[in-house]
């Protein structure tokens, strides 16, 4: 469906064309969307920065999300995350962990200027594709206290059922392709290799 992230941002770009010379600010979830969220910002005109969010694992199951937690801390829960043997010991200690990982991030992305404010702002989120959408949801749930102009999510992909969820917490959803038969996000790419921090870094300071 996509020949990489690149190809993802551009034909995004492209659907949001609305925004363009109106100085949008494109959010990336880190770390596979900050390529796409340079190329959108400079198709659009826009500055681009990232939202540190981070998903909580399931026991033994790292791969599988129960919740997420944005940088002041919010912890979003999904409705399964009990049912993974996620008891409140479990989830305080995962949580610690992500919130540890968001402030070294932070610390290594951008030690030398702050977040970009996103009050009265256009603010686009960009991730590469949403699964459980949960990471998603943190950062739409965390940009909304700060006062957006218009909170946008835009993914090349996701399941129905997540862009449903995520639809509630933005004022406009931009997903290019929501397949029924969904397993992963990877496999709606041709080429979807692993973003790494010093790849995230010299995007960001570029």
């Amino acid at each position: 469906m996509f020949y990489d992230r690149y190809d993802a941002a551009d034909k995004l770009a492209e659907k949001l064309r609305d925004y363009e010379g109106k100085n949008p600010l494109i959010l990336a979830v880190p770390r596979g969307a900050v390529p796409m969220a340079k190329v959108i910002a400079e198709k659009l005109g826009g500055t681009y920065d990232v939202v540190l969010v981070r998903k909580l694992r399931a026991p033994f199951q790292p791969e599988l999300a129960i919740g997420s937690i944005d940088e002041s801390g919010w912890t979003y829960l999904a409705d399964h995350a009990a049912s993974t043997g996620a008891d409140d010991e479990y989830i305080k200690t995962e949580k610690t962990i992500q919130l540890e990982t968001i402030h070294k991030r932070r610390a290594q992305y951008t030690p030398y200027r702050a977040p970009i404010n996103p009050a009265g702002r256009i603010v686009i989120v960009v991730d590469d594709g949403l699964a459980t959408g949960a990471t998603m949801i943190a950062a739409l749930h965390g940009l909304r206290n700060k006062n957006p102009a218009k909170l946008i999510c835009a993914v090349p992909v996701s399941p129905p059922s997540t862009l449903y969820k995520v639809a509630e917490l933005a004022d406009e959803v931009v997903c290019l392709e929501s397949p029924e038969n969904f397993q992963a996000v990877g496999q709606f790419y041709i080429n979807f290799p692993q973003v790494e921090d010093d790849e995230v870094i010299r995007i960001l300071e570029g």
